[in-house]
């Protein structure tokens, strides 16, 4: 059990990343998302949470392993074409996790997915956190875009509005 840790996730609330990601930004992500999915055949879904709970802190779960959770609540692997790519971001942690779908995990693996985390998580630390879920979602939009790209004009399978966990 890490009391520095749990400490800090008590001091995340939801107002702190609504400060964080005001709508304003929360559109500007939407727009991204559903733009460039016009690209290419994947699917794009952006989730922020301020902290974990007690039980999960007390657990010792990770940031991958909570965004692994989200990534199946929000049936993010239930893509038609196994293309499906979560942007999780935990703000107590301050860690950005990207979590995809096994097609498309296959063709890059987790160094690709992890180089992209980072440079987001960069922009965050100097407080830029928009320009950094842009650059996010524009890089990850890049590799859908050269290993699915759009053929016609296929369906929106998974909502492009960031999601905000409770």
């Amino acid at each position: 059990m890490n009391i520095k840790r749990i400490f800090q996730h008590l001091m995340y609330r939801r107002a702190t990343m609504m400060r964080l990601f005001p709508s304003t930004t929360l559109d500007s992500i939407e727009n991204a998302v559903r733009v460039a999915e016009t690209q290419h055949l994947g699917q794009i879904r952006f989730a922020i949470e301020a902290a974990l709970t007690l039980s999960a802190l007390l657990a010792d779960q990770s940031s991958s392993s909570r965004a692994l959770d989200v990534f199946a609540q929000l049936r993010v692997w239930d893509t038609e074409r196994n293309n499906g790519v979560l942007i999780y971001l935990l703000l107590a942690d301050r860690k950005v996790e990207i979590v995809a779908d096994r097609g498309i995990h296959a063709k890059l693996g987790d160094a690709t997915w992890a180089s992209i985390c980072r440079a987001m998580e960069s922009h965050f630390r100097n407080g830029n956190f928009e320009q950094g879920a842009l650059a996010g979602v524009k890089q990850v939009a890049a590799y859908l875009t050269a290993h699915y790209p759009q053929v016609g004009d296929e369906s929106n399978e998974l909502p492009d509005r960031p999601v905000l966990m409770p």
